[in-house]
């Protein structure tokens, strides 16, 4: 079953290889057959040519972006959880506190920028705020639900058995609800990296996102997709980290049941 699993996972990961380099193939060759213009669309190999200039920074720029976006991410994920925890315990909590989240979260979170630029100054803090307020939500939702969701007759027999809380979290609900946790993390993922780089488009002074604002008045269009790409690397890197860690949890979870 182990080895079915393993070349199952090898051929998909073959597919989704092949699929991305056909199109960066696919690219280029209409570059270079429609004669683009290079501000209009760079051709990936004139995009690639830009990590050659010194004067972006590429590798600071891009450490501050991802420190903003796993930042965010993980301090949304902790309180996304353990305000999820709070009001499975507290129902009047839960009651109290959850439509005053869900009106927060109505707020666009490019209203809030200028805000926690005035609250905190520039810098990495209020970006890792603005990427953690857009992406905590859908983990406290989802985590909530997942916590909610557990079967009744479970949650009985270990009452009947004096379970204590924490027994009852630890044994029944927290393994129950860790796909939802996770379902709710990987959107959050895919937010974390769009809050973070609003935060950069609004006020910085590092960050991919600055790098952005900065080429975009020479017309430096490979040095913004180049931007883009490094950007999109970091949302997938996140992303791969939560699917991993869903499948080492969730999987090994499954099997000892």
């Amino acid at each position: 079953m182990v080895a079915g699993d393993a070349a199952r996972t090898s051929r998909s990961f073959a597919v989704i290889l092949i699929v991305h380099l056909a199109v960066l193939v696919l690219w280029q060759v209409a570059v270079d057959a429609f004669h683009v213009p290079k501000f209009i669309l760079p051709s990936p190999l004139a995009t690639i040519q830009t990590l050659g200039t010194a004067s972006y920074s590429w590798g600071a720029n891009t450490l501050v972006t991802a420190i903003e976006i796993l930042g965010g991410f993980a301090l949304g994920a902790f309180v996304g959880v353990a305000l999820a925890v709070i009001f499975s315990w507290a129902p009047l909590v839960s009651l109290v506190l959850l439509p005053l989240f869900v009106t927060l979260n109505m707020i666009p979170k490019v209203a809030l920028g200028p805000l926690f630029i005035v609250w905190f100054s520039y810098g990495i803090v209020p970006n890792i705020l603005i990427a953690f307020s857009i992406c905590f939500f859908p983990i406290l939702l989802t985590t909530a639900r997942g916590l909610r969701e557990v079967e009744p007759d479970l949650l009985d027999l270990v009452k009947s058995l004096r379970g204590s809380r924490w027994t009852l979290f630890r044994k029944i609900q927290l393994p129950g609800s860790l796909p939802y946790v996770f379902s709710g993390m990987k959107v959050g993922a895919i937010l974390a990296v769009a809050g973070a780089i609003v935060g950069e488009f609004i006020a910085s002074e590092r960050g991919l996102g600055y790098l952005m604002i900065q080429v975009q008045s020479s017309l430096d269009t490979p040095a913004m997709v180049m931007a883009v790409v490094l950007l999109t690397l970091l949302g997938v890197a996140l992303y791969g980290l939560v699917l991993a860690l869903e499948r080492m949890f969730v999987v090994s979870d499954a099997r000892q049941a």
